[in-house]
């Protein structure tokens, strides 16, 4: 196989693997192709709620016209026993020739065993083909293995003059449909979406992914209170038995506000060494353990700040939209934030959306 068509078959491997952002998740969302003289013969991606495994999903498909071909697969297949056989074993079983694997899984677990049991069994293997694009599509489940807490993306609507919202904390329409739509599909391929108690008292929101039919992908709504003082008539308490909402409260929170929440149908998840305020850093190895790998922070412009001010901000998507609001409006971020922001993360793309334009930042090497 030339090296032109492994790159060619690994960049539909990944884009199979996106099609589980945000429903594999405490799994990676992974893509795998089988191919034998040329012809595609099994696809594969990562399942909702993490399985079978991609590499099962196009071992199925390609039955018997696996033995001799070439496997295409986004992230290291597992070697270990969880709760499914090693993928190693039945890739293996299956005879395959030859694997071209995107990345070294940075679980522990596995860390590079699935390969040298590859190798061991005869398979030529490849690694690294994809790999710039595979670390950004595994982005979530390689933080959670080496740092313990989700892969923060931050996301900000600001008008021309800077402002989230107008005076009083009042919405005020900033970008336009296009923008909303690519936010909804932003939600969509996370995990989790999550705003402080201020922005869901102000504004009532829903959280959920609004885009036709894809209401079933809407993320985990989180919410930050550290004196559970979510209102029983909000929006997200009378959705929670819908999509999934959690409450991150402080040890000091009434008991009596757990359990009517709880009653409610909402999680109500207790950081055990917080207070009020919530330590963020605590929160999101709650969040990690619970296997959340893939956070959207959307709230307003106090827990922007906090998560600028605590390092945890992985990547940041900002929207301009064309008008000003006025200088009585609120601040998107405080001066300092932007600066922080921009000097711990550097932009990686700008391109219009609409009459808006979206800014994409990523963690600047020495940051991570």
């Amino acid at each position: 196989m030339t090296h032109s068509a492994d790159i060619r078959f690994m960049a539909l491997a990944l884009a199979l693997g996106r099609r589980g952002l945000g429903r594999t998740w405490p799994n990676p969302a992974v893509g795998a192709v089988i191919v034998k003289d040329g012809a595609i013969v099994g696809r594969g991606w990562t399942q909702p709620g993490g399985r079978p495994h991609a590499e099962i999903e196009a071992l199925c498909r390609a039955g018997s016209a696996a033995r001799g071909a070439t496997l295409y697969v986004t992230l290291e297949p597992c070697s270990h026993h969880g709760k499914s056989p090693p993928c190693a074993d039945a890739v293996i079983a299956a005879g395959l020739a030859r694997v071209v694997s995107a990345l070294e899984d940075p679980n522990a677990e596995v860390a590079g065993a699935g390969h040298a049991r590859l190798r061991a069994a005869g398979i030529a293997v490849e690694v690294g083909v994809g790999a710039d694009a595979a670390r950004r599509d595994h982005a979530g489940h390689i933080r959670r293995m080496r740092d313990g807490r989700p892969h923060v993306t931050l996301k900000l609507a600001m008008s021309a003059d800077g402002k989230a919202g107008a005076a009083g904390r009042k919405p005020a329409a900033i970008t336009g449909e296009a923008a909303r739509d690519r936010v909804h599909l932003m939600r969509a391929h996370s995990d989790a979406i999550m705003i402080g108690i201020g922005t869901a008292v102000a504004d009532d929101p829903m959280l959920t992914c609004r885009l036709p039919g894809m209401a079933k992908n809407s993320p985990v709504r989180i919410v930050l209170d550290s004196m559970l003082r979510l209102p029983l008539d909000s929006r997200l308490v009378r959705s929670a038995h819908d999509t999934p909402v959690w409450v991150v409260t402080g040890k000091k929170a009434p008991q009596e506000a757990e359990t009517i929440l709880l009653a409610h149908g909402v999680a109500v998840l207790r950081s055990p060494r917080s207070a009020d305020p919530l330590d963020l850093a605590d929160v999101l190895g709650l969040l990690a353990a619970k296997g959340m790998t893939r956070l959207m922070v959307e709230g307003g412009p106090t827990l922007a700040g906090t998560f600028i001010a605590a390092d945890l901000v992985d990547e940041a998507m900002l929207f301009h939209g064309p008008n000003p609001i006025g200088p009585q409006g609120v601040e998107a971020l405080a001066p300092q934030a932007m600066a922080t922001l921009t000097s711990r993360l550097r932009r990686v793309s700008s391109e219009p959306v609409g009459s808006d334009r979206q800014d994409v930042y990523e963690r600047v090497a020495g940051h991570e």
